[in-house]
């Protein structure tokens, strides 16, 4: 069976910063990830890559930022009064909170605390950054109609409800 629309996967992988080589997660020693295929669960870029890959299957990909965790945005740093921040103990750079917005909540990460004024970044940490991904496939499945409908994995290694 392959990777294809709709199949349950589950692979162990170790990903890095393509440029310096860092690892910045990996299944090693631990649980593979599961997903749904085609549910947009993981990055495009390494949906993509996945694609038409079979148990056994090991794969080394660099996925551009574009298709990982976009670019970085200027567009997506604002500053925000002081008081946005009412109950917190203390704000201060390089806290992650999560602010509620009209499209829904959004994590932020405070950069600089000026006087009343508290620079926030809703960019993902690891966006602009082009990421190494070394894969192999572990396990491929078909997906239960209710793992369909909801959109991702149930039972061990998804989501339990």
């Amino acid at each position: 069976m392959t990777i294809a629309q709709h199949k349950v996967v589950t692979i162990h992988y170790k990903v890095s910063d393509s440029e310096s080589d860092e690892v910045i997660d990996s299944s090693e020693n631990a649980e593979p990830m599961t997903y749904l295929h085609g549910a947009q669960n993981i990055i495009p870029g390494l949906e993509q890559a996945l694609e038409g890959k079979a148990v056994g299957d090991e794969l080394e990909v660099v996925v551009e930022a574009a298709e990982a965790y976009g670019e970085r945005s200027d567009d997506r740093i604002q500053q925000v009064p002081m008081e946005a921040f009412q109950g917190m103990e203390k704000v201060e750079p390089g806290m992650a909170v999560t602010a509620q917005t009209d499209q829904g909540q959004i994590n932020l990460v405070i950069t600089e605390v000026n006087g009343d004024m508290v620079t926030v970044d809703a960019n993902h940490p690891l966006a602009g950054k082009s990421l190494k991904f070394e894969v192999t496939v572990e396990d491929v499945r078909d997906a239960s109609e209710e793992e369909m409908a909801h959109g991702h994995v149930h039972g061990p290694g998804g989501h339990e409800h």
